[in-house]
């Protein structure tokens, strides 16, 4: 009965992709068999909606009645550990993401200490925004050409809004978290962190750059899920 159960249960794996990111950029990753992953989408925020009310709206789509994990990339890594203290998580594995405020790198200190983020205005979020594309390519990946295609979800608002709260976010660590980080990450570099698996010659964009390392970091890192079903 044991084996039978080994074979056909599958732990929910909830995913959150980066800022403005879906599912592509992580689409090349093989997950572990014994997990569903059940991808979840950027919402857009209502105006002037708080971050924990906007937390809560992304946390209804999880099913708590059984055990899950969460997974996050870049601003889903902040975001699921929030759901994680309204739903907590048997694990909660972060990808180019922080575990606290206390790694932010200097650039998101500045706008977090000056607000500047809030003063932005909202078209230089907008498509057709030079500024915008050049900032992003720059900060993300400046030698990737298909950078924009990761990118969908292009809403001015919540682009802005987004920003806003990396730049507040302030959070205590939680040793629950497991943190992989590139060693070329200029969005949140690895010297301001403490990862559990570094990702090398990765910059930011190195779940779609680097899937085969990152297919293995996870393998290993839901090893001991599956041996606890085995045993």
């Amino acid at each position: 009965m044991q084996i039978l159960f080994f074979y056909f249960y599958q732990m929910k794996l909830y995913v959150i992709s980066g800022l403005g990111a879906d599912f592509k950029v992580l689409e090349k990753i093989k997950f572990p068999p014994h997990l569903e992953v059940v991808f979840m989408p950027w919402l857009i925020p209502e105006k002037g909606e708080h971050f924990a009310d906007y937390v809560a709206r992304m946390a209804e789509k999880i099913d708590n009645s059984e055990p899950f994990c969460l997974l996050g990339y870049s601003f889903g890594g902040i975001m699921v550990q929030e759901i994680d203290k309204i739903k907590p998580a048997e694990k909660i594995v972060i990808l180019g993401s922080i575990k606290s405020d206390k790694e932010k790198s200097r650039f998101i200190k500045v706008g977090e200490v000056t607000h500047l983020p809030k003063y932005l205005p909202e078209n230089i979020f907008t498509e057709k925004s030079a500024l915008g594309y050049s900032f992003i390519r720059k900060l993300f990946d400046p030698k990737n050409p298909r950078i924009m295609e990761y990118f969908t979800v292009r809403n001015p608002y919540y682009l802005k809004w987004s920003i806003e709260k990396i730049a507040a976010w302030k959070f205590e660590e939680n040793p629950k978290v497991i943190q992989v980080l590139a060693d070329k990450d200029i969005v949140f570099p690895i010297k301001y962190s403490k990862p559990n698996y570094i990702v090398e010659n990765g910059t930011h964009l190195f779940p779609a750059t680097k899937p085969k390392e990152v297919s293995a970091i996870l393998n290993d890192i839901f090893s001991s899920d599956f041996s606890s079903l085995k045993a």
